[in-house]
């Protein structure tokens, strides 16, 4: 009751000068309880409850005392250094379990101190330099009662930031959900933890942690160690899983094969590959016919001999054949899939027959570009060939080209590069017949000759394109082709075929001989040559670097420069801090091209990270740099810095898409469309419609393109925007006044809109959550096309399938139902377009001529309009037919009199169901995913929840016959793809597009 009553500190302060000890315990203690209201009084008295904390001969309790009044009394001050300094003498006094804001407030500083303590030690490797011991015991204190409090994501966030791994390890085996702590730690290293190699040292641990558990999670640990570069590790978990006796765990083993596949990292996966142990022992005949032609099929792997010796019974029987063993049969078998996985051919297969069959490409759209594009204007005419390989990508459909032969082959120069280029694009993944369907375009060598060089090049740059990221059997021939030719738009399309089909091998020989071409200082070779080491070299931060500038600055051509300055960004792919000392280097050039360099370099170093330090500096070069080049990439640069959290980049460029400077808001528009690739993001599709009719033709075809990357695969039903996008883009092309430059846009992004046969979206990230290089990496060079049209096809890198493809243990795909939780409408293909569209392009001038034409125009449309409502109400079919003239003409017409037409008709039509029934295997776009689940009564059971990308099953009845999907299509899209290679009619391919896929053949089980 006193302490209520006290109105000043006076007297209890001048008991602090007494004598006796007892009365200065008496004072201190009282004041303590004071302090928050009587903090000014007792501020002028610091120095005397100072001296009592300094004073030897006192009490340990009442120097304690003495030191956690001045400390609040600092805290008061806003002193908070002093504050936590004499918070740590108050020693167990200052109790981390009160919960005020003096507590709240001193915890997190000492928290802050410790870390950055700690973090500095790391830096100078010296070992947990300088750090008081009380602070420790501070830090210690909190993390022991987050965990006995049960708060684990608050204890690990701590131990995490204070480097205190002992004490992360503890929080997860002591929380009540370890799978869940361990995965959501994974999560905070790669969101939280800034530097490289100590995310490195987090993952290191939890791998450690996974391991020790009773049923280790092999799938997460893989996903690690493929961070942490450790293959041997990898194969090890592989090989336990394929020599186990349990079918489940084998099909574990395919799952993570598929998983790691889809990070893309080439050189890892075969690394993998090469280490898993061969079987001890080799059998003599044939092992079980039935499974072991499907392997064989997939695996054509000529630089893997056991391959052939588990596969095929007559190599086996010639080797030194010793007894049989039935698990080693087993293994082999296994191994012969694992190996298909990891080389990447099996899901490329699987891949190229999902999208040959389920295309859903429109001709129409093209052959209106087509029909629109003057054929004097080359950039037009070479967009829309670019446009129908990047609509048209993986499918193996070139109906389109075959049918335009004549009008094809009016490209010229370059013009022809990229129409022979572009049918790599078509053809991507077509391992086993890329070469054969390109032969009539390549080099004859010496005795053939006479082929024009610029198809010769397109032609190798297009078998680059095809085994983009897989060229384990093409890089041979794309060497020899490199060497024996100086012809420099040859050797231009051999070095970007190589660096393709060679991604990330940093293979010494290839490297030479592109060194080779760069110094016979050619600018059209030096330029690819440039791109070509650094896709070679990707991620690798090697010393190569360091040559590659210095030739940099050695060279007058500005195209090699460039070319350079775009190859060392790529070598330091990934590396984060590792290449801070390189992007200084770069960023204080004299020369605006290597700075322009260095803003690639700092985009792909820390691609993915929302690092705060790089995107400052990409902001100071925004807005400071002398050169409009450097200070476009440097906008653009952060779409890549940020696609791990596309939400934050329309609010971090919104200021500069409103830049007066219209290179700023071009770079605005691409960092846009790159970071928020296939989301469908409303924030970005809100920041990019203002741009797509800027005053300035070029920031408007950005604007185009990046909408585009944007509404892929995004439905009209989803978002209405989509469709007047689609109308835009449709009116840009048919106009005839609209500028060269946007018209280009709107071509490139009719095509990107429906791209792979509207059945790929842009993923930068894969399903957990790792960067998917080739994607980054193809983005990176399309993103080069504002200088050289041909890198437009790099986009294909980034495309992948948006697909769930069920598999079961033999790597075939079964027919069976799963449900999508989501009306129908919302994922459904785009209506095709509609004959009447061509029509509308003759009105669109005479609508113009006068008032009395569009009177006449008014009233035959509401004559129309209460013909087709007649029609609506006397039955479904013809008021089919009246929506899709509606559709047809509402492009060039006034959208809201169509809608009055579509009214009647939708009143008859029934409600939409709320879900779906899915066949596999069947499109599943990024947006449908969260709906998508299994029915309970189902024959298969996923070995791994995921609701797109390859996921195998369990078979609940293993004894019944099995119905199967995806049977040998892309054999016959190959011949017709061959025939238009050749020139030659094929119908195959055109059937695909025109009519129904036809109906699997009967099937016959055989056990």
């Amino acid at each position: 009751m006193a302490a209520t009553m006290v109105s000043s500190a006076g007297g209890l302060l001048a008991m602090l000068n007494e004598a006796h000890p007892s009365l200065k315990l008496h004072a201190l203690s009282n004041l303590n309880n004071l302090v928050d209201n009587f903090w000014p009084e007792i501020s002028t008295s610091v120095p005397v409850i100072e001296s009592l904390y300094e004073d030897e001969e006192f009490d340990q309790h009442q120097r304690q005392l003495a030191a956690l009044l001045v400390s609040k009394v600092f805290y008061y001050l806003s002193e908070l250094n002093d504050a936590l300094s004499y918070a740590l003498g108050a020693g167990s006094l200052f109790d981390v379990s009160e919960d005020s804001d003096y507590v709240h407030t001193l915890l997190a500083k000492a928290i802050d101190e410790y870390a950055s303590l700690k973090t500095k030690a790391a830096e100078s490797n010296a070992e947990s330099a300088k750090v008081d011991p009380r602070l420790e015991a501070i830090v210690e204190r909190m993390l022991d009662k987050c965990i006995a409090d049960g708060k684990y994501p608050q204890a690990m966030g701590i131990a995490i930031e204070c480097r205190r791994l002992d004490k992360l390890e503890e929080a997860i085996t002591k929380s009540d959900n370890v799978q869940g702590t361990l995965s959501y730690c994974i999560n905070v290293s790669h969101s939280f933890v800034n530097l490289r190699e100590y995310r490195r040292e987090v993952l290191r641990l939890l791998v450690q942690v996974y391991q020790k558990l009773s049923s280790p999670d092999y799938l997460s640990i893989c996903q690690c160690l493929m961070f942490l570069d450790e293959p041997e590790a990898v194969a090890i978990i592989l090989e336990k899983l394929l020599r186990s006796e349990n079918k489940d765990e084998a099909l574990l083993a395919l799952q993570i094969a598929f998983d790691l596949v889809e990070n893309e990292r080439q050189a890892f996966l075969l690394n993998v590959r090469d280490r898993l142990s061969i079987p001890k022992t080799q059998p003599s005949e044939p092992v079980q016919p039935g499974s072991v032609e499907l392997d064989a099929s997939q695996n054509e792997n000529p630089t893997a001999p056991e391959d052939v010796q588990m596969t095929d019974g007559s190599t086996a029987s010639n080797l030194n054949v010793r007894e049989l063993n039935p698990s080693e049969v087993i293994y082999a078998e296994r191994l012969t899939k694992i190996k298909g996985i990891l080389s990447g051919e099996t899901s490329i297969q699987l891949a190229l027959q999902f999208l040959y069959s389920h295309n859903k490409s429109d001709l129409l759209i093209l052959k209106t570009i087509k029909q629109s594009v003057e054929m004097r204007n080359s950039v037009c005419h070479s967009a829309t060939i670019y446009a129908n390989a990047i609509m048209h990508a993986g499918t193996t459909v070139d109906t389109f080209l075959r049918e335009n032969l004549d009008w094809l082959s009016r490209a010229t120069n370059w013009a022809k590069f990229s129409a022979t280029a572009g049918l790599g694009v078509i053809h991507r993944g077509h391992l086993q017949q890329g070469r054969s369907l390109m032969a009539p375009y390549l080099p004859q060598g010496a005795a053939g000759g006479g082929g024009s060089p610029y198809s010769e090049g397109g032609a190798l740059y297009a078998l680059g394109l095809i085994h983009a990221n897989h060229g384990e059997g093409i890089k041979q021939f794309l060497r020899d082709s490199l060497c024996s030719t100086n012809v420099e738009v040859i050797q231009h399309g051999a070095c970007l075929g190589l660096g393709l089909a060679a991604l990330g091998t940093a293979d010494e020989d290839i490297y030479d001989d592109i060194k080779n071409v760069l110094y016979t200082d050619s600018a059209v070779a030096g330029e690819a040559a440039g791109i070509s080491m650094g896709l070679l070299m990707v991620g690798t931060a090697s010393e190569k670097a360091s040559e590659m500038l210095t030739y940099a600055h050695e060279t007058q051509h500005e195209k090699i420069i460039r070319g350079l300055a775009l190859g060392i960004a790529l070598t330091v792919y990934g590396r984060e801090e590792e290449a801070d000392t390189l992007i200084e280097q770069m960023t204080r050039d004299q020369d605006p091209i290597l700075r322009y360099g260095g803003m690639y370099a700092l985009a792909l170093a820390y691609r993915g990270t929302a690092n705060n330090k790089a995107i400052r500096q990409l902001l100071h070069f925004a807005v400071s740099d002398v050169s409009d080049d450097v200070r476009r990439t440097a906008v653009l640069a952060l779409g890549f810095v940020l696609y791990s959290e596309p939400e934050q980049t329309p609010r971090i460029v919104s200021l500069l898409s409103e830049s007066y400077n219209p290179h700023v808001r071009y770079g605005a528009a691409l960092a846009v469309g790159i970071s928020c690739a296939g989301t469908g993001l409303s924030e970005a599709i809100s920041l990019l419609e203002p741009l797509t009719s800027d005053v300035v033709d070029f920031v408007r075809q950005g604007a185009l393109i990046a909408m585009a990357m944007v509404t892929v695969q995004i439905s009209e039903a989803s978002d209405s925007r989509v469709g007047t996008f689609r109308r835009q883009l449709e009116k840009i092309i048919l106009d005839k006044h609209e500028d060269t430059m946007s018209k280009m846009g709107a071509i490139l992004a009719s095509g990107i809109l429906d791209a792979g046969g509207r059945n790929v979206t842009i993923r930068l990230l894969s399903k957990s959550k790792h960067d998917k290089v080739t994607a980054v990496v193809g983005l990176a060079v399309f993103s080069q096309f504002w200088y050289w049209y041909p890198l437009i096809y790099f986009i294909s890198l980034s495309f992948s399938p948006t697909a769930f493809i069920g598999l079961n243990y033999d790597l075939k795909v079964p027919r069976f139902e799963f449900l999508s939780h989501a009306k129908p409408s919302l994922f459904e293909y785009p209506k095709p377009t509609t004959a009447p569209t061509t029509t509308s392009t003759v009105k669109l001038p005479t609508a113009v001529l006068s008032t009395s034409a569009k009177a006449k125009a008014r009233a035959k449309k509401e004559a129309d309009q209460k013909a087709n409502a007649e029609k609506a109400s006397s039955g479904p079919e013809s008021s089919s037919a009246g929506q899709n003239s509606v559709k047809g003409k509402s492009s060039s017409e006034r959208d809201g009199d169509s809608m009055q037409v579509d009214g009647p008709t939708e009143k008859k039509s029934e409600p939409e169901p709320s879900y779906e029934i899915l066949t596999n295997p069947a499109r599943v776009v990024p947006a449908q995913q969260k709906f998508v689940k299994f029915l309970e009564e189902s024959r298969y059971v996923p070995v791994k929840l995921a609701p797109s990308g390859f996921v195998l099953l369990r078979d609940l009845h293993p004894t019944e016959p099995e119905v199967l999907s995806l049977t040998d299509t892309p054999a016959t899209a190959a011949s017709a793809a061959a025939g238009a290679a050749t020139g030659q009619q094929g119908s195959a391919s055109a059937m695909a597009i025109d009519e129904e896929p036809q109906p699997p053949q009967p099937f016959e089980y055989t056990s």
